[in-house]
């Protein structure tokens, strides 16, 4: 659908020059003398390549319209990662590319938001957060205070986090599945 690029906003995503992109930042600027441009930086959806790219505010540009489904992740085989459908039932396979870093905290029935175009998918947006279990963390040096200090331990997918001195090896702990940092310990 056609919009005024003016009212574009993070997290649009557009058809530009036959390519989908996706707005990280707009901008709108006066200068002294002249008419108003909006300033957008864009991420091609696709190749992830950023651009910046400046419209005059009474100028239209195609807005996308994107399908969210809540899809059950099932497994992995190599780079593909094939999801369900929790709707339709329908299973679509997922490089791994596509989902990007939080990819080592998906878990096997894990509902995870896929965004699709024409059926091929954009992005997947893992749960916030994740609980694993600790299986290995460094022991607690003696003089350290808990309140300010953090000791490298390995979650049971492999991943390095840094956790307060008092969690130990064994223990459940609740892990931000964007930035892979430690939240709380586990409540179960």
């Amino acid at each position: 659908m056609q919009v005024d690029a003016n009212t574009l906003r993070k997290g649009h995503v557009v058809d530009y020059n036959g390519k989908l992109w996706s707005v990280m930042k707009s901008e709108i600027m006066i200068p002294g003398k002249g008419a108003a441009v909006i300033q957008v930086e864009m991420r091609d959806v696709r190749a992830g390549v950023k651009t910046n790219v400046r419209f005059r505010t009474q100028e239209t540009v195609e807005r996308v319209q994107l399908q969210e489904h809540e899809m059950q992740f099932l497994f992995s085989s190599g780079d593909d990662y094939t999801f369900m459908d929790q709707e339709t039932f329908e299973q679509l396979v997922i490089p791994k590319d596509i989902i990007g870093d939080p990819v080592a905290f998906l878990v096997e029935s894990m509902v995870c938001t896929v965004m699709t175009y024409e059926g091929a998918a954009l992005s997947v947006e893992l749960p916030q957060t994740v609980t694993l279990e600790l299986i290995e963390a460094d022991p607690v040096v003696k003089g350290q205070t808990a309140s300010s200090s953090y000791k490298p331990a390995k979650l049971a997918n492999g991943v390095r986090v840094m956790v307060p001195p008092f969690i130990e090896a064994g223990t459940r702990v609740v892990v931000n599945t964007a930035d892979g940092t430690y939240v709380e310990r586990a409540r179960d």
